[in-house]
């Protein structure tokens, strides 16, 4: 399988040499399950996009430190190749950033919580179980960091997962398309370094409380599983 992983930013020059960048990142976390996993970048938030939607099997849409309601070009551009990849039925999942934009692109709205920030690790329950969902769990962990959380759907979507702080933590649109708002390919130590850079705007008990939370194991494996599964089956199912 050909994954296309879009872009949307990198880690900070700062943090590079501890933890390299974004690349390396879904490389370690991809390959950990598929070591076979044929994986194609695209720096899409410097304009680099596939030439055509059939160029990889499917795609992920990474995080990024922007918002879907920027108004970028790059952002603009990926709204219409995930409008376009929809169109075309090929699978795509959107991590955080990625979520978010796939239910902006497809209809959807995204705004700042009104909780604030959502960092450190995160609980969902599972609300639904569709089959690539191997081995099954009720409740998943995973790192999160975001303001921006989609506040209402795209048609055709199904909520899988919820909390209280992330209604739609994860959600399904049709047959093919897959939103998460965690990050999956964040270790804890990143997530602790990155909070740490971001003081000046993330007040200082939520990273506080955050960083005690780092203490739970992400269920980041398994979400891997499912990811790959999901993607798969939108390959089976063309």
């Amino acid at each position: 399988m050909k994954l296309g992983i879009l872009q949307c930013d990198d880690v900070r020059s700062s943090l590079q040499p501890d933890f390299g960048h974004y690349a390396s990142m879904f490389e370690t976390l991809f390959q950990q399950t598929d070591e076979v996993l044929e994986l194609r970048f695209y720096l899409v938030i410097n304009g680099q996009f596939p030439q055509h939607i059939d160029e990889c099997d499917v795609y992920v849409c990474s995080g990024s430190k922007w918002g879907v309601n920027d108004d970028d070009l790059w952002i603009r551009q990926l709204e219409d190749f995930i409008r376009a990849l929809y169109a075309g039925s090929k699978g795509l999942v959107g991590i955080c950033f990625g979520h978010q934009l796939i239910a902006k692109a497809l209809g959807g709205e995204v705004e700042k919580s009104p909780l604030g920030w959502g960092v450190g690790i995160a609980h969902a329950n599972v609300l639904a179980e569709p089959s690539w969902m191997q081995p099954k769990q009720d409740n998943i962990a995973l790192i999160v960091c975001h303001q921006d959380q989609v506040c209402k759907l795209p048609r055709n979507a199904t909520v899988l997962m919820s909390n209280d702080f992330c209604p739609y933590s994860m959600f399904q649109v049709d047959s093919h398309f897959l939103g998460l708002q965690g990050h999956p390919e964040f270790t804890a130590l990143y997530s602790e370094a990155l909070m740490d850079q971001r003081r000046d705007i993330i007040p200082a008990d939520t990273i506080e409380l955050a960083v005690k939370s780092l203490s739970y194991q992400a269920d980041d494996k398994l979400i891997t599983k499912w990811i790959l599964a999901f993607l798969r089956q939108t390959i089976a199912t063309r």
